[in-house]
């Protein structure tokens, strides 16, 4: 079975890789990403729709894969932090979410022959009280490029957060009911 990940994600490929033998990736081009109105569940389906219907039909493949990962704002259930453009930007977010807990939603969407199913996760994730020196760490690491939230669990973030509730794999960028869908 042919399966297309249609994201640029390392992150995605890696988890998707360890479960399927023909997997193949690349991005979709000029996709908006920008959330809508409505609370964060609705933003992150809204984006994964989006996406999909940026998938040609001609496409080739059996199965075809499109996901979006939000981190919630802490203050705002109704808010996405979105992904930093830059070192202030991921600094700025990293304040925001120390010490505190947050949500992390991800939407995945599978394609087999032409039919799309949309799955929606959130986990709630807690990061310690962050020193200057683990802001200063966790920046000058550039772990915080391309990520939700500014912070990639799987990398130097593991140090100062835990998973409250939920799977780690919603927090990676997957709905964990659509892996077991192409399991």
């Amino acid at each position: 079975m042919s399966v297309w990940l249609a994201s640029g994600s390392d992150r995605r490929f890696s988890i998707l890789s360890k479960l399927l033998a023909d997997l193949h990736a690349s991005p979709l081009e000029g996709v908006d990403e920008s959330p809508p109105s409505g609370d964060v569940r609705h933003q992150v389906l809204s984006i994964c729709r989006r996406k999909a219907k940026a998938v040609p039909s001609n496409h080739g493949h059996d199965y075809v894969v499109v996901a979006d990962t939000l981190v919630g704002d802490p203050d705002d259930p109704n808010a996405a932090m979105g992904k930093p453009e830059d070192s202030a930007q991921a600094l700025a977010m990293l304040k925001r979410l120390s010490g505190r807990r947050h949500q992390v939603w991800s939407a995945t969407g599978v394609c087999v022959l032409g039919d799309w199913t949309f799955f929606v996760e959130y986990a709630v994730v807690e990061i310690s009280e962050l020193t200057v020196e683990d802001l200063k760490s966790l920046i000058d690491s550039v772990s915080w490029k391309g990520k939700a939230g500014g912070y990639d669990l799987a990398g130097q973030m593991s140090e100062f957060a835990s998973l409250v509730e939920g799977d780690e794999l919603t927090v990676l960028g997957f709905a964990p009911a659509a892996l077991r869908l192409l399991n």
